[in-house]
């Protein structure tokens, strides 16, 4: 997933940030909502950390001017306001979830696997795709019984292909899942990591559209 996250606390941004890359998620971390915008206006992000005492605004609303435009990407909200009425408040903006700061980063990491479970229409954590077997929530794979050992970047284009099954994703929206691991994206990145999957998950789990993209295919 490529996440974005809206925290003007330092400290507690920059734990949140190592966090999700830890969890071979891809961040973008920005301060402000007027930098949210501009980022979200660039990105396609497929799901949103809210903190809601901004320097330049409220989250709160933020939230409801994404909904209000259609814009139906995954929210949690990562605030200090704990009172009822701010929790009710933050559902009912359209938030799909709320934690209370302080938080145990590993909540956070559940919290996250458990909305985007929901979103993709299983909220299930484990996949069986042919002889894979797949746990969302550890981010790990077994081949008939065996255990196969993916990398943080194969991991996350993986998980791409199975939030979306069938579904052609070009390789421009698979580069977007890859940016937080390096700077640059190499022009054959896709290709490199397609291949790498393929010999640990069998040669058909992922088939190449050629000069359209890459879907998941057969295990």
């Amino acid at each position: 997933m490529r996440i974005l996250l809206i925290e003007d606390d330092t400290v507690l941004g920059a734990a949140v940030r190592d966090q999700i890359a830890a969890d071979g998620q891809s961040v973008d971390w920005v301060t402000r909502l007027d930098a949210a915008g501009d980022a979200m206006r660039a990105t396609a992000y497929d799901l949103i950390l809210l903190d809601l005492m901004l320097p330049d605004g409220r989250g709160i609303g933020f939230l409801k001017g994404l909904r209000a435009r259609g814009e139906v990407t995954p929210v949690i909200i990562l605030t200090a306001l704990d009172q009822v009425s701010d929790r009710i408040e933050g559902l009912n903006a359209g938030a799909d979830d709320y934690l209370v700061k302080p938080f145990d980063l590993a909540e956070l990491s559940a919290r996250i696997g458990s909305v985007a479970r929901r979103y993709s229409g299983n909220p299930n954590p484990i996949v069986t795709h042919g002889p894979l077997e797949i746990d969302l929530a550890a981010r790990s794979v077994q081949r008939d019984g065996r255990t196969v050992l993916l990398t943080a970047r194969e991991w996350a284009l993986f998980e791409a292909f199975l939030a979306r099954p069938g579904q052609l994703l070009s390789k421009a929206q698979l580069e977007e899942k890859l940016y937080a691991f390096d700077n640059e994206v190499e022009s054959n990145t896709i290709e490199v990591h397609v291949s790498r999957l393929r010999k640990k998950l069998g040669a058909r789990v992922i088939e190449t559209e050629r000069g359209l993209g890459y879907r998941l295919g057969r295990a």
